[in-house]
Formats: C-alpha cells, sequence, structure tokens
C-alpha cells in the first residue's frame, strides 16, 4: 500500500512525522506537506506564482504552498504512481463542525478525494497536543481496515481523536458535523506606526453538540468519525429559489 501524507501544520510538525513513523509499518510512506503552518487555509490552490518542491534532511518534501497544493502536486505531477490513500495529519487541535469549512487539514484530505483517492483527515482533540500515538495508531487501524476490505464507495473521512492515551478511549462512533456559534470579534490593535491591527477572533464554543455528533462523542473520549461530502447544493430549496425567481 502506498500513502500520501499531508498535513496544514508544516512539515516539521510533531503530528506528521509520528504519524509517518507510525504508518511506515503497514505501506509505504511519501511526505508532502507544507513549508510553514498553514492552518485555516482550506481549499485554496496558488494560481498567482510558481510552486517549488524540496526535500527536507527527514526524507520530507515540502512546498512552499497550501495543504490543497501539496496533494495537487503530489498526485498529478511528482509521483509516478497515484497513491492507494491520503492522509491529512495529524493536526493539532480539533476540526469539527464548522471547522472543517475553514480546515487546511480538511482540505487536504478533500484533495485527495477530488482526485479520486480515497482520504482522512485526522486530527487530535486538543491543544496540548500530547498523545499523537493514539491518533496515529487510530489512523493506522483504519488503514489497515481499508486495505483489507476496500469501501464500495469513494469515502473521504473526518477524524477527530481525543488527546488520551490509546486504552483510555472510550470506542469509536460514526458521526455527523455538529455547529459552532458564531465566532468571536475581531480583536483590534495598534501597531508601533499607529495602525489598527486586527487578528480573526476565536471560533465560537459548540452550539449543536448533541448525541450523534462529533462534538459529542470526543468530548465523551470516544473517536469521531464522519463521512464527509463536496456537493454544497441546499437541495431542499432548489424548487423554492425557482419559484421566487420566476414570481
Amino acid at each position: 500500500m502506498r500513502i500520501l501524507l499531508s498535513n496544514d501544520d508544516g512539515y516539521f510538525s510533531p503530528g506528521l512525522a509520528c504519524l509517518a513513523e507510525t504508518l511506515s509499518a503497514i505501506a509505504e510512506v511519501i511526505v508532502v506537506a507544507p513549508e510553514s503552518d498553514r492552518s485555516g487555509a482550506s481549499n485554496s490552490l496558488t494560481l498567482d506564482r510558481p510552486l517549488s518542491l524540496r526535500k527536507s534532511h527527514s526524507g520530507f518534501y515540502y512546498v512552499n504552498g497550501t495543504p490543497t497544493d501539496c496533494v495537487h502536486l503530489a498526485v498529478t505531477g511528482m509521483l509516478p504512481e497515484l497513491p492507494d490513500m491520503v492522509i491529512s495529519g495529524i493536526n493539532h487541535g480539533a476540526n469539527m463542525g464548522d471547522d472543517t469549512l475553514y480546515s487546511g487539514t480538511v482540505a487536504a484530505a478533500t484533495e485527495g478525494y477530488l482526485l479520486g483517492i480515497p482520504s482522512i483527515a485526522v486530527s487530535l482533540a486538543s491543544k496540548s497536543a500530547g498523545n499523537y500515538p493514539t491518533a496515529a495508531r487510530i489512523v493506522k487501524e483504519i488503514a489497515e481496515r481499508y486495505s483489507a476490505n476496500p469501501f464500495p464507495q469513494p469515502i473521504l473521512l473526518n477524524v477527530n481523536v481525543p488527546d488520551v492515551p490509546y486504552e483510555q478511549l472510550q470506542g469509536t462512533l460514526v458521526t455527523r458535523l455538529g455547529k459552532r456559534h458564531k465566532a468571536e470579534p475581531v480583536v483590534k490593535m495598534v501597531n508601533p506606526r499607529g495602525e489598527t491591527m486586527y487578528w480573526v477572533g476565536a471560533a465560537g464554543a459548540a452550539a449543536d453538540a448533541g448525541e450523534g455528533t462529533d462534538f459529542h462523542a470526543v468530548a465523551n473520549g470516544k473517536v469521531s468519525i464522519t463521512p464527509l461530502q463536496i456537493d454544497l447544493t441546499q437541495f431542499a430549496q432548489v424548487e423554492s429559489v425557482d419559484r421566487w425567481l420566476k414570481a
């Protein structure tokens, strides 16, 4: 099995190194990741300049672009053969609910999926980020399961793992995305030149976090696995919008 790894925290991320080491026991692993932290880059592609590909002392390749750039470059031009799977992570912090719209971690996996490759995004649901081996072991188990019994349809999975030792996990649940409250306001500050600057505010707290959601699973010590789709069509409004336009 050949696995392409990427992330949005950068090629130097400890989560990426842990995941690469763990998966190398079951697969041929190649890493193509951003040269710097590109958290929040979403599905952006770099179209206004060429990209460079370099190899670090660790053997990981890095690109001066976004997570989506990394997977796109690797799959469409760099690799002599398509990987059997694209895996993105391990992200430093959760990617649940609305986070998936902004996440570079999820975006890298999404690009693999759009290119026809089964893909997984994995995040450690804590800012302390102490238990990367737990998340890496979960991903290894999923990859082994997929290799032995491939899913019949194209698959894009968003995996969030509680930041606890593996033995303390309370199981695994297939979940739906929850939803956050509105984001916190931007934070204004004045720089030494007297110019007003703005920091994007923190994400809102969980609003829809009931049973069955990714938020609920992780809060209860369980691994959350959410199948994602790309079609953003609001089918429930197709007819009503059509009537509105014709009125």
